[in-house]
């Protein structure tokens, strides 16, 4: 089944990025040929063959060698970060940020490889317990393993990508049993520092979260810790705001009022919004969507494709996107729960939470329910690190497939 989802989403991909390509615009872009729009899907097209390469490396690697290397994996990806602050650059409609590195002619995105590193430290300091953690003063190891490279790469600035790394923290805790309470409270600082913007809805969440305190019962300190905590946020939510660089507060004012500010921050959000709705039940039809076409669409090819899906394709073609993603981390979900030990287990798990915050993130920045943040789409949108990255976790996804079966044949 995952082979199947996989075939079915890399496939559609590849058609709606060949679709990206076909537009009215007249003009050429600096670079190869392969730099012109018309022709990423091709580029896309060759990260894809290496890409299999890479997936079918890690479906023959053994979970033992790859546990051994994890503590020597994640500590080569947070030195890349670094490295990263030094001498990386931008690219597109990041310019402004420090998140790619130059190899030979060819740029790296060492976050995406973070992402996978960060999976496999938090999946084998989780395996190497018999029981989860029980206290907030517990979790503080794993919390560091994905703090450290998120702190990181919001230095660039990448903030999508830093919320990735909180996904994936969550998805990883949760899968190791980490009991609900405690991921609440792990979680509420930052509800808290969100809702602050809103006295009302402040003061309702904090009346909320005394009354979760009182039924869940943490240890006297660390409830008092928590709520402090969340208390502080109503206060720092000023100096936040105050010390936030410049375009991400003008992608939070456009994300909470987008039509007030179409020229401005909310052009892209307004702009998406248009595209998605004029498709209707059916679309405009594969390379036909007028916003597209006239290049209103902005970054059609990589952070807002899913409106290139829903202006062409329509309603249907969204269903079909979103089935295939909920089948893929269906199957993802079903590896992870036969899997043949914990490591590989958490491994696959934090893969799906991988995938779910990136489609969650750039299908929800695309509808105005999450703010635009720059993340790709799985198998959707143009660029190689990720696509690469993605190929590294679903082949050891397959390895993990693989195992499992024989583990229950063995038992059987």
């Amino acid at each position: 089944m995952l082979l199947l989802v996989v075939l079915l989403l890399t496939a559609f991909g590849l058609l709606i990025l060949y679709s990206t390509g076909q537009t009215d615009l007249v003009g050429r872009i600096r670079g190869s040929w392969l730099a012109q729009p018309q022709w990423l899907w091709v580029k896309q097209l060759i990260y894809l063959v290496i890409g299999i390469g890479l997936a079918a490396a890690m479906y023959r690697m053994s979970f033992r060698l790859l546990e051994w290397a994890t503590p020597w994996l994640y500590g080569l990806s947070l030195a890349m970060l670094a490295l990263t602050l030094v001498i990386g650059h931008g690219a597109g409609a990041a310019k402004s940020e420090k998140s790619w590195i130059g190899f030979g002619g060819v740029n790296v995105q060492p976050v995406e490889f973070a992402k996978l590193a960060t999976i496999l430290m938090l999946a084998r300091w989780f395996a190497a317990r018999r029981e989860p953690p029980l206290t907030l003063r517990g979790l503080l190891q794993p919390i560091m393993i994905a703090l450290i490279p998120a702190l990181l790469v919001l230095k660039q600035p990448d903030l999508g990508s830093a919320i990735v790394f909180a996904g994936i923290l969550f998805g990883v805790m949760y899968w190791a049993a980490v009991p609900v309470s405690l991921l609440v409270f792990l979680a509420s600082p930052v509800l808290s520092l969100v809702l602050s913007f809103s006295t009302a809805a402040w003061s309702i969440w904090m009346v909320i979260l005394f009354l979760l305190l009182l039924y869940w019962r943490p240890f006297f300190l660390e409830g008092i810790a928590v709520y402090l905590a969340n208390s502080a946020m109503g206060v720092l939510a000023l100096v936040v705001w105050a010390r936030m660089q410049e375009h991400v507060r003008s992608r939070i004012i456009s994300f909470l009022n987008p039509s007030a500010y179409s020229q401005a921050g909310g052009f892209q959000a307004v702009e998406s919004r248009v595209a998605i709705g004029s498709g209707g039940w059916f679309g405009t039809g594969l390379t036909l969507g007028p916003q597209k076409r006239s290049g209103y669409i902005p970054e059609r090819a990589t952070d807002f494709i899913f409106a290139v899906v829903g202006e062409e394709l329509g309603l249907l073609g969204v269903l079909v996107a979103l089935g295939l993603f909920v089948a893929l981390l269906f199957a993802l979900v079903r590896i992870a729960r036969q899997a043949s030990d914990p490591y590989a287990s958490l491994i696959v798990f934090g893969v799906a939470s991988l995938v779910f915050t990136h489609v969650f993130e750039n299908v929800g920045m695309t509808i105005s329910i999450m703010p635009i943040t720059g993340i790709p789409l799985p198998f959707f949108s143009a660029g190689g690190s990720f696509l690469m990255a993605l190929a590294i976790g679903l082949g050891m996804s397959f390895r993990a497939a693989e195992e499992g079966r024989a583990a229950s044949y063995v038992e059987s």
